[in-house]
């Protein structure tokens, strides 16, 4: 099921110009009017002072300890009372009002709200499922996309099937909705393979490991759309983390100065792995595209409905040929970053539980059954279509063939080099050891 948008598009601006192009500069200029607040910068922090500098540089540090993680500052509750936040579901699955983003669900049917829970149960199931393999050694990583799969549900069935995504590596559920068997993606974290799926047959790019490169490969091939004349948008997706880096800066000035569709869809999950996202920007990330010169958004990124509507928003812009726009789904990393990460070392229970409250799947669940729009009959197969799933993908990648170590040393150079042949030997003595622990 795609849920795609009806609404009337407008004709496209000349491809690749430069000028004649009216840009906003704030949320409040471009979008929709009714979520048109912005927040000010916190101050300063103060400066130490040199006696405590000198007192610091004399003292001897004592041994190293285990960090305690410190608690961050309350973050609010996303029932409405942070005037930036477009939510149109509350946690507590009551539907509120929006008269800038209720036309985009306007047309949604009791079987669309059904499709989009469905969706959201199995990918948590997959990711579930994958997570568990990796633990028992069937994958060498897994990236959890646990208590996400609002904004990427919601993201991914906005988007048509002539619009291009261009993903990172975590959104499963983005894949999901561009028909990728999940099965697929589990080759490359076994190692058995790079991508096991072929991009322009589902116009979902294979899964980008470098942090933030992807948003240049997105505004390029969108420039591209907009010199060929094409009634299509492209999706970027990036973490809060990668906003970080100069690749995304890049591509904020190009995608900007070249008027190119893509909308730049960032999971504000809290966390870039360790660093928490009040170390990574004094203003809220949407924000930062006034600087550029196209609108940003910020959007309950565990509100399925929400996100869906404020993407279709989006990409109808990109469409029409409004030129990019900035969407920050402010949602929450259950889980670890990856599965060789330990969150307890820098963040509280009691900040997890909060977010548990605002869990996706069960404001929409609550939603449905408060509005009589699914039966109990209609969760009892899902469960069972849940657990089918999650043996067809252990089944999948039990059958896979153990990864080739000796692979990764085979086209580094066409003609071979020394250096990559005494690399090889040590590796394969390395290897060889545990063969002599086994039987000894």
């Amino acid at each position: 099921m795609t849920v795609e948008s009806t609404a009337a598009r407008k004709p496209r601006r000349s491809a690749g110009s430069k000028t004649g192009t009216t840009r906003t500069t704030a949320q409040s200029a471009d979008a929709p009017a009714a979520d048109a607040s912005a927040t000010a910068a916190q101050p300063a922090t103060a400066t130490e002072s040199k006696a405590t500098a000198a007192k610091r540089a004399t003292t001897k540090r004592a041994p190293a300890k285990r960090a305690v993680p410190k608690k961050r500052a309350a973050e609010p509750a996303a029932t409405g009372a942070d005037p930036d936040l477009v939510q149109l579901l509350t946690p507590e699955g009551r539907r509120v009002k929006n008269a800038a983003y209720d036309p985009y669900v306007a047309a949604l049917t009791p079987d669309d709200l059904r499709g989009l829970y469905r969706d959201m149960v199995l990918t948590r199931r997959f990711d579930a499922e994958a997570t568990a393999l990796q633990r028992q050694g069937e994958l060498g990583l897994w990236a959890s996309l646990l208590g996400q799969e609002a904004a990427q549900i919601g993201s991914g069935r906005a988007t048509r099937t002539d619009d291009y995504v261009f993903p990172t590596y975590r959104e499963h559920g983005v894949a999901w909705c561009r028909d990728i068997d999940p099965t697929n993606l589990l080759g490359m974290f076994r190692g058995v393979n790079h991508g096991g799926w072929d991009p322009n047959s589902n116009n979902f790019h294979l899964y980008t490991i470098v942090i933030g490169s992807q948003t240049l490969h997105a505004t390029g091939y969108a420039m591209g759309v907009a010199k060929d004349g094409a009634d299509s948008a492209v999706v970027a997706y990036f973490g809060d983390g990668a906003s970080s880096q100069g690749d995304v800066a890049e591509s904020f000035t190009f995608a900007s100065v070249y008027n190119a569709p893509v909308v730049f869809f960032c999971q504000n999950n809290q966390w870039a792995i360790s660093e928490p996202t009040e170390r990574q920007t004094r203003v809220p990330l949407y924000q930062r595209a006034q600087g550029y010169g196209f609108p940003g958004v910020r959007v309950d990124g565990n509100d399925v409905l929400a996100v869906l509507a404020v993407t279709k928003w989006a990409l109808e812009r990109a469409r029409s040929g409004e030129g990019p726009t900035l969407v920050e789904a402010y949602t929450y990393r259950m889980g670890a970053h990856t599965t060789s990460d330990d969150p307890t070392r820098y963040r509280h229970d009691d900040e997890r539980a909060a977010w548990e409250a605002k869990d996706p799947i069960a404001r929409l669940r609550t939603y449905l059954e408060a509005s009589n729009h699914a039966e109990e009959g209609f969760f009892a197969e899902l469960e069972a279509e849940s657990e089918s799933l999650g043996r067809r993908v252990r089944e999948a990648v039990r059958a896979m063939p153990d990864p080739d170590h000796f692979a990764i040393f085979e086209h580094t150079y066409a003609d071979g080099h020394a250096l990559v042949d005494e690399e090889r030997a040590q590796f394969a003595a390395y290897q060889a050891s545990f063969a002599d622990v086994e039987g000894a």
